[in-house]
């Protein structure tokens, strides 16, 4: 080889190494970046895992906020899974329930999650959840279905900017996961 060809070479390598070490710090801040661009854009409002205590909001009879209820399955879950209204029309500070119905359609004993989301993300820290059946696993014995209330207020302090909010809920089947603990 001539000593053009390994200069070339050389350099080459040197790319390769840096695209390489690149995609690897990409990667790594992947989680940080899609975290900002979510708090930034309000996508994926984070939801609390537990239930709040109820606290005496003072009602904004002269607001009014749409919440719609959406509901999901993962593609694995062989369950029937919707909400017992599609919208609701709210006043802040007022406590609402809203009944979910879900059913195991195998005949297995199926433990399965309902992991909850808020849009916009920016409205998730005033949107208060007193009772959920997302707070933990449940369990459906073969071919159980079951109502399940969720108990909600949304905090007076929201941004008047906001007018919709959409609480949605996706099922997982965890029942392998949960036998394996």
């Amino acid at each position: 080889m001539n000593e053009i060809t390994k200069q070339k070479n050389a350099k080459l390598v040197r790319i390769l190494v840096f695209v390489v070490l690149g995609m690897f710090g990409f990667g790594y801040a992947l989680v940080p970046i899609y975290d900002v661009l979510c708090e930034v854009t309000g996508l994926n409002g984070k939801v609390e895992a537990s239930a709040v205590k109820d606290v005496g909001y003072e009602i904004d009879k002269n607001r009014e906020i749409t919440v719609e209820f959406m509901t999901a399955l993962n593609e694995a879950t062989a369950m029937v899974f919707r909400s017992e209204m599609k919208k609701l029309k709210v006043h802040p500070g007022e406590y609402y329930t809203v009944n979910f119905y879900a059913e195991n359609k195998t005949d297995k004993v199926m433990v399965a999650q309902a992991i909850p989301s808020i849009s916009p993300g920016a409205a998730a820290e005033f949107f208060k959840k007193t009772e959920c059946f997302c707070f933990s696993e449940q369990t459906f014995q073969p071919r159980e279905g079951r109502t399940m209330p969720v108990r909600f207020v949304v905090n007076p302090d929201l941004p008047e900017k906001y007018k919709t909010i959409t609480l949605a809920y996706t099922f997982f089947d965890n029942t392998e996961a949960s036998v394996k603990k």
